[in-house]
């Protein structure tokens, strides 16, 4: 398995399955940190616009609900559910994670650490903070939690992710 690549990871759903990351290869993945009760909440409604946008051309959307920044996510398991079922939420919810510091997830190390990514030095300075994966799993870009999902800057880079060939 690539080193380099987000299909190394096996992360938690909401109802406690456990998905091997390798599940969505060849496909161009958003990942983003989410919070209930965040001023950038309203997101949750741009994630499933741009999901329902490039849905049918592979792209998916994984979110990961995390209390790290200003206690703002305190809901738990099916509330979070629930609570994201109100933006008519087609994205990929997995379970509450940490998404900085030395308690995060694996995936979070991963995607922060430019030594462990190889690429790019982002970690998450807030909720919301999105991470763009191409189709072969590694990371390619990264937007900080003001750059609306629908943007311009995002949305053309999905799209020339999206037409990319994986390699081989």
């Amino acid at each position: 398995m690539d080193k380099d690549s987000i299909y190394q990871f096996t992360v938690e759903k909401l109802n406690g399955e456990q998905v091997s990351l390798a599940s969505y290869s060849n496909k161009v993945i958003l990942i983003v940190n989410i919070a209930s009760q965040c001023g950038f909440t309203p997101q949750l409604q741009e994630l499933t616009d741009l999901k329902k946008e490039f849905g049918d051309k592979d792209l998916e959307i994984l979110a990961f609900p995390s209390n790290d920044f200003g206690g703002q996510e305190p809901l738990e398991g099916d509330a979070i559910a629930t609570f994201c079922s109100n933006y008519g939420s087609n994205i990929t919810i997995f379970e509450k994670a940490r998404v900085r510091g030395q308690y995060a997830i694996p995936l979070y190390k991963f995607l922060a650490d430019k030594n462990e990514n190889g690429r790019i030095n982002s970690k998450p300075r807030w909720n919301f903070h999105k991470y763009l994966i191409d189709r072969n799993g590694h990371l390619a870009d990264f937007f900080y939690p003001f750059t609306k999902p629908t943007s311009a800057k995002i949305r053309k880079r999905i799209q020339r992710l999206l037409t990319a060939e994986p390699e081989k």
